[in-house]
């Protein structure tokens, strides 16, 4: 009879955790439905935001900022990804807070003052990856691409004095689906705001002591190759586009490493204070 009371009572903790946990989901999924149909009616806006920095690179080209549908159903489908991704960004902050009130319950004081900053700091950094790839990556990606229109045959080919004439040389003209740049602008601008967030996945790891910038430092090489195969992976594939990537994620890595130093003198001030602070020998 006492292992049946017992087992009631282990039971009880888990289905309120589990209600607890559809209440949240719930909260959750009601926020992105409502964020995901107001960026559904400003899908154009959002649209015509989004392809900015391409109708810049095109107008240095004096060309018209045209984007073709290559399906009747594409303009509804470049509507819902739109929609998808502006109704989660412009959810999650509602989404981050049901999952800070998920745990934070389990949390003791100093391990919520230890994770709250960084549940504030993880939407700061997507966003400021994501403008960095709005304002400053995709304005030169589109540049770049679009260098490879219009090539001419050289002079030592016959070029301009060939002898059939230019009307039967082949050119090569931008005409770009919208689901196409929507997909290539989108991966750009979430790939960058995903990578964005390494400082403070490895900053709150190393306060909670599960990694030590002495060891993300005898780590470097390989955290370059990581990047560099991350930045291969989230990026169109071409070698400038990745090598942007990793120009910016790796410093994120060493200013984690600064980070976790400056936590890790902290902690053992605070230990030598109390009296507390064990010294380790370097083998």
């Amino acid at each position: 009879m006492s292992n049946v009371d017992e087992m009631d009572s282990s039971a009880a903790p888990l289905i309120e955790h589990l209600k607890e946990l559809r209440t949240r989901i719930i909260y959750s999924v009601i926020a992105f439905a409502a964020c995901f149909c107001l960026a559904y009616y400003i899908s154009d806006e959002l649209f015509l935001l989004l392809s900015k920095p391409l109708c810049v690179a095109l107008a240095a080209r004096a060309q018209d900022c045209n984007l073709v549908l290559l399906s009747p159903q594409e303009g509804f489908f470049v509507a819902i990804k739109i929609a998808t991704w502006g109704g989660f960004g412009l959810a999650f902050p509602v989404i981050g807070y049901q999952l800070w009130r998920f745990v934070a319950p389990g949390l003791y004081r100093n391990e919520k003052n230890a994770f709250l900053p960084f549940l504030l700091a993880s939407p700061i950094m997507f966003i400021i990856g994501a403008s960095f790839a709005y304002f400053i990556i995709l304005p030169f990606a589109f540049d770049f691409f679009l260098g490879f229109q219009d090539k001419a045959l050289p002079t030592w080919l016959g070029g301009e004095t060939a002898k059939l004439g230019a009307a039967v040389q082949a050119t090569t003209k931008f005409q770009g689906s919208a689901d196409a740049f929507l997909s290539l602008s989108m991966k750009f601008i979430m790939a960058f705001g995903l990578c964005f967030q390494l400082p403070v996945l490895l900053t709150l790891m190393g306060k909670a002591g599960i990694i030590s910038a002495a060891g993300l430092r005898a780590t470097r090489k390989y955290a370059v190759i990581a990047i560099l195969a991350i930045a291969a992976i989230v990026t169109p594939p071409d070698v400038v586009s990745q090598l942007i990537l990793f120009a910016a994620i790796y410093p994120l890595y060493e200013v984690s490493i600064w980070l976790i130093t400056r936590f890790e003198r902290d902690r053992e001030a605070k230990a030598r204070a109390d009296g507390t602070w064990e010294e380790r020998d370097d083998e």
